[in-house]
């Protein structure tokens, strides 16, 4: 069963825990983002995040990469990257066309991590495909390079991948997850693919990427249609329910608008004892955060069977619904909405999950597809006779 915001603990055990704000899928020069990690991070972290992974496609930012200055528009890129941080720390040459060598996460994390102020995450986003369709997944606090696994189908696919990053947490002894990209991304996963997989606890309810189809389209379902109905499957054969991440997915760093993959669209709150990966995933496993693109919750718990939410107040106004199911349902339906900053929910046996949704009047600062609202997601819950 899945609890949100520390139910289950002493009041003394709440007060240790903080929320830390991250984003979970970002791109740099070590594969196709724009820019180069050190700026990357300079602007989550001057944003006010506090912890950042970098995700670049079959690679970890390790070794030797030189990347090649190829235009007049990477090339200004260049220099303002030059400008920040001085010929001492940026190692290029010019004798036959600029090179500039990529710094490593080994090098460049000193410069940011701070304990309890900001936290660099290693990962990967594990690109693969099968036929005709891309087939993505990133893997967050990963210690070694997992190259695509390839498979029969796309289950199969992404079965591989999945079990391989496993494998590598449980050899390790380290915590490490892994969750579903985009699957509406050329609508290569399906509700059917993901109801078949062992092991995946996380996908994408809202990705920031401007080709990634959040909202569906008139044959194919929207991502968080497909949360719910996974969750029913998963509820009805008493899986793990699985748990929705907002992320960036951000690669261009100087072009701004729906055309373009921009940072600061989508992240996570995740309520942890520390600032450090092992309690923030060991809190995402829990479901112990929610997702947003612009809401920010007051409170946010689970206790005597209530749900119950809290939105920092400002000048726009919010609509708080509560999202859920029964078993005979094959859909989810609003059992609740309320219009103000606070509501709660009263868990009942009959439920198969309760989640909430946030909605602000306010519109997304740099929306991407047609999306009208910024919001926030919390994760599902289920009536618990023991509290």
């Amino acid at each position: 069963m899945l609890f949100t915001a520390c139910q289950n603990q002493e009041q003394d055990q709440q007060n240790t825990l903080n929320w830390y704000k991250g984003n979970l899928h970002t791109h740099s020069f070590w594969s196709d983002g724009d820019d180069f990690p050190e700026m990357i991070m300079s602007w989550y972290k001057e944003h006010d995040y506090h912890f950042l992974a970098l995700t670049d496609h079959n690679i970890l930012a390790e070794g030797e990469f030189w990347l090649e200055i190829k235009n007049n528009w990477q090339e200004a890129v260049f220099n303002r990257y030059l400008d920040r941080y001085g010929p001492d720390w940026v190692q290029y040459t010019d004798s036959a066309g600029i090179r500039v060598k990529l710094k490593t996460l080994a090098e460049y994390r000193p410069l940011f991590e701070e304990p309890g102020k900001f936290l660099v995450i290693q990962g990967e986003e594990i690109t693969d495909s099968y036929n005709d369709k891309p087939l993505h997944l990133n893997a967050n606090n990963l210690q070694q390079f997992i190259p695509p696994q390839g498979g029969s189908s796309v289950v199969d696919v992404l079965q591989r991948n999945i079990n391989v990053v496993l494998q590598q947490r449980d050899e390790l002894g380290v915590p490490m997850m892994v969750h579903i990209n985009h699957p509406n991304f050329h609508f290569a996963i399906t509700v059917a693919d993901m109801i078949a997989l062992q092991g995946e606890r996380f996908f994408e309810v809202f990705n920031g990427h401007n080709m990634v189809y959040n909202l569906g389209d008139s044959t194919h379902m929207d991502t968080e249609t497909m949360w719910d109905q996974i969750n029913i499957a998963y509820a009805l054969n008493d899986r793990p329910l699985l748990l929705g991440l907002a992320t960036d997915d951000s690669h261009h760093y100087h072009r701004k608008g729906k055309l373009w993959s921009n940072s600061g669209r989508g992240w996570v709150w995740v309520r942890s004892e520390s600032l450090d990966a092992e309690s923030l995933i060991a809190s995402l496993e829990k479901g112990d955060f929610y997702a947003s693109t612009g809401v920010t919750l007051k409170t946010l718990e689970v206790e005597n069977n209530t749900i119950q939410v809290a939105v920092e107040q400002d000048d726009n106004t919010y609509t708080i619904q509560f999202v859920g199911c029964m078993a005979q349902d094959t859909n989810t339906r609003i059992l609740k909405e309320v219009n103000g900053f606070q509501a709660s929910f009263q868990l009942k046996p009959e439920y198969l999950f309760v989640r909430a949704r946030i909605i602000s009047s306010a519109a997304p600062e740099n929306p991407v597809e047609n999306i009208k609202n910024q919001m926030a997601w919390t994760q599902p819950v289920v009536y618990n006779a023991l509290r």
